[in-house]
């Protein structure tokens, strides 16, 4: 049942891509603006834009464009950027990583916060703490990422400046990195200087991704919570003598986070697809903040690349999180 599941769903994964890479091949062709045109210096002849656009293909029709860039992706080839001359696919390996750490961290900060005042609010149902934990959520869920990013920029950036609202590593920094992932690798190598360093320029950034989301899983976490706290078998813990805190975490928690668990992992994806702007207000040189650049600068291989391996990412991550439900849940695995 389980590997039925998982070859449906990897069936699905594969039909989403190729319709994602169809529409956006077709939007980004038919929108306004010649990206040969911004590439070449006013005066440029007729012939020079010929030939650009013969080489970059855009002398074609659409459709034989589509599937000369497809039959490149299925070979790993994703063209080459128009405004930076490079490679799209290593352009967009380069950049990834960066978006990947900022969007696990305001992860664990969203999990953790979120769960933790779960679990508070539900320990402490019908009392003034609850409706704190009510109040507050209401609000962090009421604004937006992007201005979370403006609040903090206008509150650490300005006001009190103890974070850098800018960048991803402080430049002067030697960066003896192998990888794109310099966060996890400082943590590796113990060069907790860089760790610092790069956590004082990612903080603010992940605290506005995370917020909304901590409150959507404070939430639904302390609703199921709630429900599972009525039950039988936990109401026969508390007869045993356990804590209403031994109850939750030992009884109660597991049963009520399978909910959240869904959650968690279709926001996940919601969350990677925030970092566009927030990136952008950031500075942080991410994958978002590339495709804004490309978006401006009309650069059809490099926005092709960077949307379907943005799509890839949230088809996988769906994909994780539905194989994982379905082993925690028996009645899905056998049923």
């Amino acid at each position: 049942m389980l590997l039925q599941r998982f070859l449906i769903r990897l069936l699905t994964m594969l039909i989403t891509l190729f319709g994602v890479a169809v529409v956006v091949f077709v939007v980004i062709r038919v929108a306004p603006g010649d990206p040969i045109a911004m590439m070449l210096p006013p005066g440029a002849t007729d012939d020079d834009i010929a030939r650009l656009r013969a080489l970059y293909g855009l002398d074609k029709t659409i459709v034989q464009q589509f599937f000369i860039w497809l039959s490149g992706v299925v070979r790993g080839d994703f063209g080459t950027s128009i405004s930076l001359r490079q490679d799209v696919l290593g352009l967009v390996f380069n950049r990834l990583p960066a978006t990947l750490e900022l969007a696990i961290v305001a992860l664990i900060m969203a999990v953790t916060l979120g769960g933790t005042t779960a679990i508070l609010g539900a320990r402490e149902r019908g009392t003034a703490v609850e409706a704190g934990i009510d109040i507050a959520s209401g609000a962090a869920l009421s604004i937006p990422d992007f201005l979370w990013g403006l609040v903090l920029i206008l509150l650490f950036g300005v006001l009190v400046p103890i974070f850098d609202i800018s960048g991803r590593v402080s430049p002067q920094l030697d960066l003896p990195f192998v990888t794109q992932f310099y966060f996890f690798e400082s943590l590796m190598r113990l060069r907790f200087d860089l760790t610092w360093d790069l956590l004082k320029h990612m903080l603010m950034p992940a605290v506005a991704l995370a917020l909304p989301l901590a409150a959507i899983i404070s939430q639904l976490l302390k609703q199921s919570l709630k429900e599972v706290l009525d039950l039988d078998y936990v109401v026969l813990a508390r007869v045993k003598g356990f804590s209403e805190t031994q109850v939750i975490l030992r009884e109660a928690l597991k049963n009520a986070s399978l909910p959240t668990l869904t959650l968690v992992g279709v926001q996940f994806t919601f969350l990677i697809g925030g970092t566009v702007i927030v990136e952008r207000l950031f500075s942080y040189e991410g994958l978002g903040n590339m495709a804004i650049d490309a978006v401006i600068n009309r650069d059809l291989p490099l926005i092709q690349g960077i949307v379907l391996v943005f799509a890839l990412l949230f088809v996988l991550i769906n994909l994780a999180v539905d194989m994982m439900y379905a082993l925690l849940n028996p009645r899905l695995r056998h049923g």
